[in-house]
């Protein structure tokens, strides 16, 4: 399985690779006010993922930030002597109400 996971990555950079290499042409990106960029396409195709990537973490920061507080809420206060867990009594199993479809794909 490892072996197989060292190749998956090697098929995956050598694609990339080879993809870089054959769009090296320059590409001239205009932006606003006679602005321009020119730069290889292999960069310009970059710059934008990594941009799209950005503006993803930063959209998801407000929500992470929500259930971080949320958890630290629920965290009982720090005490002074620290209690062994408990094993629960009933399986951890999920119980399905009958009313709600379950979740997943």
């Amino acid at each position: 399985m490892k072996y197989l996971m060292w190749l998956l990555k090697a098929a995956i950079f050598f694609t990339l690779f080879a993809f870089a290499l054959n769009n090296q042409q320059d590409a001239t990106v205009h932006f606003f006010f006679g602005t321009q960029w020119r730069a290889p396409l292999v960069l310009v195709v970059l710059a934008a993922f990594s941009m799209g990537v950005v503006a993803g973490v930063l959209g998801m920061v407000p929500r992470w930030w929500k259930h971080r507080s949320a958890a630290r809420k629920q965290q009982p206060a720090t005490a002074p002597q620290a209690a062994a867990p408990t094993p629960p009594s009933t399986p951890a199993s999920p119980s399905l109400d009958a009313n709600e479809p379950p979740h997943g794909i």
